[in-house]
């Protein structure tokens, strides 16, 4: 697993998803810190290195994944069980909130170098 702050190459990702998922990368998504963890087996993983290593709150990490073989919307798919939680309005494995959606979006697109 890996703390992406800055832009990683999508190469990397690449890299990482041969070793794991073939064509997936799972993620953790910080909206609040504009940070992410790549890497992992399991989001709840990638969470809670995210919670004791960079004092994320559990509301802010929101768990997608990077289907690299798609482009456009395709590219980020919003389901995860870390997504569950009713006690901050979202009751599904997606992310119900638009706007923490576009986020999310705007976060990757950040930190994913896609050259």
């Amino acid at each position: 697993m890996k703390i992406v702050k800055k832009a990683i190459r999508i190469k990397e990702l690449k890299e990482m998803a041969q070793e794991g998922f073939g064509n997936l990368v799972k993620a953790v998504v910080d909206i609040k810190k504009g940070i992410m963890v790549v890497g992992g087996e399991f989001h709840a993983d990638e969470e809670v290195l995210l919670i004791e290593q960079e004092k994320s709150r559990r509301e802010d990490t929101w768990g997608i994944n990077f289907r690299l073989e798609e482009t456009g919307e395709e590219f980020i798919e919003f389901d995860s069980m870390i997504n569950i939680k009713p006690a901050f309005g979202n009751r599904s494995r997606g992310v119900d909130n638009p706007e923490i959606r576009e986020k999310i979006k705007e976060i990757a697109s950040e930190l994913i170098d896609k050259s």
